[in-house]
């Protein structure tokens, strides 16, 4: 399972047909307090005032603007209303794939 915040939603047409599409972009979250990327000890510790630097310099983004896309999808008008749940930006979800099916939950907040 893997929780993911949806990114961007834009207007598309369908390649094949022409027709109206929706694109969705779903990009993983993952906890600002663990910071993955960088490796325990001392060395870590040096990785990151580097990145630090960087980052208030504005030569690179802040670490939670960074964003993994997890699944993006194109469906048209009629799948995008088949799917059953109005998707709006910044909102969070858990995704679990199984059994080849991916499944979507809303994610309240405070949890």
């Amino acid at each position: 399972m893997a929780r993911v915040k949806v990114n961007r939603i834009s207007s598309v047409a369908d390649p094949n047909t022409g027709f109206p599409a929706k694109q969705i972009e779903l990009v993983e979250v993952r906890d600002p307090r663990r910071p993955d990327g960088f490796p325990a000890g001392d060395e870590g510790r040096v990785i990151q005032g580097m990145v630090s630097q960087l980052q208030s310099m504005g030569l690179i983004p802040p670490m939670r603007d960074l964003g993994f896309a997890k699944v993006t999808m194109v469906l048209t008008e009629t799948e995008y209303d088949m799917l059953g749940i109005r998707l709006d930006v910044n909102e969070v979800y858990d995704l679990e794939i199984r059994s080849g099916a991916l499944q979507l939950k809303k994610v309240m907040e405070g949890t």
